[in-house]
């Protein structure tokens, strides 16, 4: 039972990652005006993966000093996930 928790928080962590570098990749796309931002596409994942990481980036970057124009929220998160997830799996490895 634990390994099946184990391997859905594995899961989620990638996932959670996979939607940062996501983002990640669209805003530069913007910024070096490669893709246009009105575009509908590239603005729909936008959008979609601001939705989604709004709510888990917003605390982190209320505890982090400013540092405009460059967010390192989304470094923190992968840095933080990617640490817990090897603390679960640690512990589930000395558990079995």
């Amino acid at each position: 039972m634990l390994l099946i928790l184990i391997s859905v928080v594995s899961l989620l962590v990638q996932l959670i990652i996979a939607l940062v570098i996501v983002q990640f990749v669209v805003s530069l796309l913007f910024a070096f005006n490669v893709v246009n931002p009105h575009n509908e596409i590239a603005g729909a994942i936008f959008r979609s993966c601001n939705m989604l990481l709004d709510p888990v980036l917003r605390p982190i970057q209320k505890i982090m000093p400013d540092t405009r124009p460059l967010d390192l929220s989304p470094m923190v998160l992968i840095f933080g996930l990617t640490i817990l997830e090897r603390i679960l799996v640690q512990v589930a490895s000395q558990g079995m």
